[in-house]
Parts: structure tokens; sequence; C-alpha cells
């Protein structure tokens, strides 16, 4: 599928994609959504991406190599489930700070760096899933 239309419209296509997935995933904590759907259409983003251009061009477009970036997501993961601990409350219990930035309170809790890890582990596992499947077409 190489196509001038397809060529001319994925670049879009997956910077629209990759801006739904992260509106998906900061939604996903008080409305349907999350991580884990968020990084699903992320990964597709990338994977229409390598359809229309290569893998190499992918490759390119990331900075990190896909399971660095789950590496990474399972480490902020890991940790926002530690940050009950020191607080005496079992693990991977939310914790709420209120942050007061420009005269206005910003609740943040340890969910949402929750769900940014499990978005990065899926993001990063299936675009690797995606670009290993298209490497070997390739071939």
């Amino acid at each position: 599928m190489n196509t001038l239309i397809f060529r001319t419209f994925a670049p879009f296509l997956t910077a629209l994609m990759l801006l739904f997935s992260i509106f998906v995933l900061l939604r996903g904590h008080n409305e349907p959504g999350g991580g884990f759907i968020g990084g699903l259409i992320g990964a597709s983003a990338f994977a229409i991406y390598g359809i229309a251009f290569g893998v190499q061009a992918v490759r390119r477009a990331l900075w990190f190599h896909p399971m660095s970036i789950a590496g990474c997501g399972l480490l902020i993961s890991t940790l926002s489930g530690f940050v009950s601990a020191p607080l005496g409350l079992p693990f991977m219990t939310g914790v709420w700070i209120y942050p007061t930035l420009f005269g206005v309170e910003v609740p943040l809790a340890t969910v949402v760096s929750f769900d940014i890890g499990v978005y990065l582990v899926v993001v990063g596992t299936f675009t690797s899933i995606a670009l290993a499947l298209e490497e070997r077409d390739d071939a």
C-alpha cells in the first residue's frame, strides 16, 4: 500500500492519531479511556506511518528504541505504586497532592503517573511488534 495519496495523508493522520491518543490518555482518569487504549491508538499511528514510509522512517522519527520506551513506562508505573509506601498505605494506593501554580490549585495524582506509564508500555511494546512484523514483510 504505497500509493501517493496514502503517503501524502499518512503524516497528517499520524499526528492526529498521536494527539488523540494523548487526549484519551488524559481523559481516562474521569471518563472512559486511559493509558491502555491511548497507547493502542498511539502505536497504531506509528504502524500507519511505517506502512506508508517504511520501518526505517519510523525508527528515525522515534528518538528512542520502542522497547526502551516500554521499559521507561514500566519504571514509571512501578514507581508510582511505591509512592504510597512511605505514607503507610498499601502498594498502588492513589496519592494526591495539590500544588499551587500561578495562584491555581492543581491536583496531581499517582493515578495519572501510573496511566502515563501504562501508555508508554503499550506504545513501546506494540510499536516494537508492528515494526518487527513490517520488517519481516519487507524481507
